[in-house]
């Protein structure tokens, strides 16, 4: 006779591998302290939530400040990543919005290129939730680097991948080109997922490789890309329950307000001062975590 709790128990479970890894979070000494978010740490977090998402919508680079806030306010370093990026995900979300009317990209070539999108940003996911606490954090420094380095070399990696020959028209593409550029996507989505900071640029680096030279559709999908990369990794996070709430809500109501400022402020803004502030910040928390690492 067949114990039907036991197979209801079973058929209605999570994966395992998603519940090792939420049980692996519920078990991080966050989860033993108070839960309740200090009206000290709420600030905190909604005004460098607001400077992120004035800097997504002039520059770029915001979670150089809004992650190492979460980690300040002694949130563990996974719970830090997974928060910081379904926080501010519906920015991404609302530019992506804005940019569809400069999408002009053939399905052949948009489709392989958002299923791997999607692929890589849940496997980065996964591997986030299955890195240990102190690993993480000792990673945490490098990965603000390299991220630093991408956002800083941007500009240079587009300008090596675009010494191919310019592609005027998309649907022209060969099927050859559209799978190298499917592989390269899906290796920089599993980035994505993981860590993500600086991840657009080299997406237009990739994009340059192909030979687009239109930059506002190239930014219209690379804006696309990463978007379906976050949006994987932020339905992961959610089930896997290590996004942290009060903090993240809090974070979500800056980022859109300061996306908002900047989609105004960034008319009158100079983008290349407010990228070296960009830099400058990545490498002042680079160095800061080199060193509490420790």
């Amino acid at each position: 006779m067949i114990d039907t709790d036991r197979s209801r128990d079973k058929t209605s479970s999570p994966p395992r591998r998603i519940y090792g890894a939420r049980e692996s979070l519920r078990r991080s000494s966050y989860f033993l302290i108070n839960k309740s978010l200090p009206i000290t740490h709420a600030i905190l977090l909604f005004f460098a939530a607001a400077i992120a998402g004035t800097l997504n919508a002039v520059a770029g680079g915001g979670s150089f400040v809004s992650f190492p806030v979460l980690l300040f306010t002694g949130v563990p370093a996974v719970e830090a990543n997974a928060t910081n990026t379904v926080a501010l995900w519906p920015g991404l979300a609302a530019s992506t919005v804005v940019y569809l009317k400069r999408l002009d990209a053939p399905a052949r070539l948009l489709l392989p290129l958002l299923v791997t999108s999607l692929a890589g940003g849940w496997v980065g996911a996964l591997l986030l939730l299955h890195t240990p606490q102190r690993t993480f954090l000792h990673l945490v420094p490098w990965l603000l680097l390299s991220g630093t380095l991408l956002f800083a070399f941007g500009n240079q990696i587009r300008a090596i991948a675009g010494r191919t020959s310019v592609v005027e028209d998309l649907r022209h593409l060969s099927w050859q080109a559209i799978l190298v550029s499917s592989v390269m996507q899906l290796l920089l989505a599993v980035y994505g997922g993981y860590f993500g900071a600086g991840i657009g640029f080299v997406i237009l680096g990739m994009l340059a490789a192909l030979g687009m030279r239109d930059v506002l559709a190239m930014g219209a999908i690379r804006t696309l890309l990463a978007a379906a990369c976050n949006v994987a990794a932020v339905v992961t996070f959610i089930w896997a329950g290590a996004v942290l709430w009060p903090q993240c809500l809090v974070m979500l109501v800056g980022a859109l307000t300061g996306g908002w400022f900047g989609a105004h402020f960034a008319q009158k803004a100079d983008p290349q001062k407010m990228r070296y502030a960009v830099i400058g910040v990545g490498l002042a928390m680079s160095a800061y975590f080199f060193v509490a690492a420790r």
